[in-house]
């Protein structure tokens, strides 16, 4: 999705979110030659905000959110029967292998949403009532280290109210590239979180 992400950074009419998956802090530095393991959420926040996104947030908050969701269903099959175990539907690659090989094992996903879906839905009604700002007018990209997250995005079970959470998924390298592609120098960027 990196093309029409570069499209919509250059559209002023909309308020651009990133968020981020938490691996990126760590690999996204390594294709810059960071030292291996080096923590760089701050240079992350600021190559974003330096590429055009208005705001920018960190998907362990949805992670957050997903664990809560799970163990309330959890609790909620214990207490009045479900099918079990009950398996996590964080990964789209794993729910589709479950739809296409093991549809028997469909009632046994949890119904709770991934922790990208959870943060872009608070995004587009939380934030967006907050800041008075209509849904349609917020593009939220979300950076993944999968391409199974590009996926996730499109599937039209997910739309609330009518509309997508995630509008574009680019992976940690076609990251990498935009900010090359923009010449900036990652490593040296200052903190911004």
């Amino acid at each position: 999705h990196w093309q029409l992400v570069e499209k919509v950074l250059r559209d002023k009419s909309k308020v651009i979110v990133a968020q981020f998956a938490p691996s990126i802090r760590i690999s996204l530095g390594e294709e810059f030659g960071a030292e291996s393991g080096k923590i760089m959420s701050g240079q992350v926040v600021a190559a974003l905000k330096r590429l055009g996104f208005n705001y920018v947030f960190d998907v362990n908050f949805g992670a957050d959110i997903t664990t809560m969701v799970e163990a309330e269903e959890l609790l909620r099959r214990l207490k009045l029967g479900g099918a079990m175990p009950m398996f996590t539907a964080c990964c789209p690659a794993w729910v589709k292998y479950v739809e296409f090989y093991r549809p028997d094992l469909i009632p046994n996903l949890t119904t709770a949403r991934s922790p990208q879906m959870h943060s872009a839905g608070l995004i587009k009604t939380y934030l967006a009532e907050k800041m008075k700002i209509k849904p349609k007018n917020i593009v939220v990209v979300s950076v993944m280290p999968c391409t199974a997250k590009k996926f996730e995005a499109g599937r039209r079970e997910l739309k609330i109210n009518g509309n997508w959470p995630v509008d574009h998924v680019i992976t940690t390298r076609e990251l990498a590239w935009l900010i090359k592609k923009n010449k900036i120098d990652f490593v040296g960027l200052k903190s911004a979180a």
